[in-house]
């Protein structure tokens, strides 16, 4: 009798541990959208993007862990859903495991063989290899090869064809029925060029769908493979318009940076755009541990330079973050700056992130891709320049009262200090988090805030000016050098969790104030 009650105390204390770990992800209820104004055929493509998405999230399975069925066997409800959160069984925040029976979360998520070595990987051959669309695998022999995505994930893709083709059959749009057609070409060769041009080109429908390899961040062992998202959308008409005029001024923010002219030699293209959209959906990358609430895609270069960008402000979950999450954080962190943390703040922080993604250094001084250069630190760099970019493109605007009324240098500093703070909890296992933490490091040592008695913030509001400009040229030097031990070692100072800092998180975690969110649908 003894050693059942201990057993199910143990149980109850895990369960208990377990269900404490999923509540710091909000749930967010997405409801059916109001699609009035759309066709009964626009309705039925929609439908069949969300089908098109979940065979998405299934490859995606597949590229970080393996057959999510494995986990099923979980006895406990919460760790089942933390694991479905995670897509395996590893806590994205630290890479630990919390599944009985694996180790730390490999470096090179599912897109190497576990046993691979680097000499191992130099000495494959075949230029394939280092394709952000081809996952290595071992042949009959133990030999490795490169397998390109279409063929590794053949089933999945020839499902997603089929939706994808379908919805191409019944749109009453030109522009969208091109956009399919090329969407399919490429996840079929791996070849993403023509499409992404035609996703530029498709401004008039009302719905949208991002789909296919984008995010290298689950590959840390050499930054370079893709991971498979979705995005199920449904433009807000109102707000795009009034994102519309700073879509044009991606080469007056590209001369704007605060670097020296010869890092500022990028010319974006001048068809770039903004929209304000609702999300319906999320899968894959998009949608493991951290929700993104904007994106700017795509990110092949050439794109860039002869099209542009699109980056896309996902309204719905922007708002839900901000009421769930940093509005309650500022309570807690700020001493008396709590009131100009403001929700439109954080939207225009947000914007100029993804805008900041669209610009900056692409090619080294010496004619190198910045990303290739700098490897698995490339990723991590790139977030820490777009977060502390936005709010210097955001402070620059507000100054000149280009932004909302509401929005001003002071509440966009700190609805900043707020956001890194509690996104800096997403940890350092990942460039999300390290990216954040960078920022906030930086800014401390500059002086841009200090501490009252109880713990609480107390905002410079001039230091912290001078620390995001300080930061952002540094960044972009970096990116410019492309020397990746300087980079490694810039990451490796700034990106270290203090003890000051952990207790923040500590205080945060004890007022039940959620980390992220996780969606349920109703539609």
């Amino acid at each position: 009798m003894v050693a059942a009650l201990f057993v199910t105390a143990c149980n109850s204390q895990k369960k208990s541990v377990m269900s404490s770990a999923l509540d710091k992800y909000a749930v967010v209820k997405i409801d059916k959208p109001d699609l009035s104004g759309i066709t009964d055929n626009g309705k039925e493509v929609l439908n069949l993007y969300k089908f098109a998405a979940r065979e998405a999230d299934k490859i995606y399975w597949q590229q970080t862990f393996g057959d999510p069925a494995k986990l099923e066997g979980i006895a406990d409800e919460a760790t089942r859903e933390y694991a479905k959160v995670n897509y395996g069984p590893w806590d994205r925040r630290n890479g630990k495991a919390f599944v009985e029976g694996y180790g730390a979360m490999p470096a090179g998520a599912n897109y190497y063989p576990a046993d691979m070595t680097a000499e191992e990987f130099d000495a494959l051959k075949d230029p394939a290899k280092t394709s952000p669309y081809t996952v290595i695998r071992r042949d009959a022999e133990g030999k490795l090869s490169a397998v390109w995505y279409h063929d590794a994930y053949a089933e999945n893709i020839e499902t997603i064809v089929s939706c994808l083709k379908t919805a191409a059959d019944i749109t009453i749009k030109p522009s969208v029925r091109n956009y399919l057609l090329k969407k399919i070409e490429a996840i079929q060769t791996d070849d993403y060029y023509a499409s992404e041009l035609a996703w530029l080109d498709m401004t008039d429908s009302k719905m949208d769908l991002v789909l296919g390899p984008d995010e290298v961040t689950d590959d840390q062992l050499y930054g370079i493979k893709k991971s498979y998202e979705a995005f199920v959308l449904l433009k807000e008409l109102e707000k795009t318009a009034q994102l519309e005029k700073y879509a044009s001024k991606a080469a007056e923010l590209q001369q704007a940076l605060p670097c020296k002219d010869e890092y500022k030699t990028f010319v974006p293209g001048e068809r770039s755009n903004i929209f304000a959209c609702n999300a319906l959906y999320y899968a894959g990358s998009a949608n493991e541990g951290t929700k993104l609430v904007a994106i700017n895609l795509p990110f092949d270069e050439k794109v860039q330079k002869e099209v542009g960008t699109r980056t896309i402000l996902m309204d719905n979950i922007i708002t839900a973050k901000f009421n769930k999450i940093i509005a309650l954080a500022a309570i807690n962190l700020l001493d008396g700056a709590e009131d100009a943390v403001d929700r439109e703040s954080f939207f225009w922080n947000i914007a100029f992130r993804e805008v900041a993604h669209g610009l900056g250094v692409k090619q080294t001084l010496d004619g190198r891709n910045v990303a290739t250069a700098l490897g698995n630190m490339a990723e991590t760099i790139e977030e820490a320049k777009g977060d502390i970019l936005g709010v210097y493109f955001a402070t620059r605007l507000a100054d000149s009262h280009e932004l909302s009324l509401l929005s001003n240098r002071k509440s966009s500093i700190a609805t900043f200090l707020v956001s890194i703070i509690r996104s800096g909890r997403f940890g350092n296992a990942e460039p999300i988090g390290r990216g954040n933490i960078i920022c906030y490091n930086f800014l401390k040592e500059h002086g841009a805030f200090s501490r009252n008695p109880s713990g609480k913030y107390r905002i410079d509001y001039a230091k912290a000016s001078e620390g995001i400009e300080v930061l952002s040229a540094r960044l972009l030097e970096i990116q410019a050098k492309g020397d990746y031990n300087e980079a490694k070692a810039f990451v490796d100072k700034y990106s270290a969790i203090d003890k000051e800092l952990e207790a923040d998180f500590v205080n945060l975690r004890l007022e039940k104030i959620p980390i992220d969110l996780r969606f349920e649908y109703n539609w």
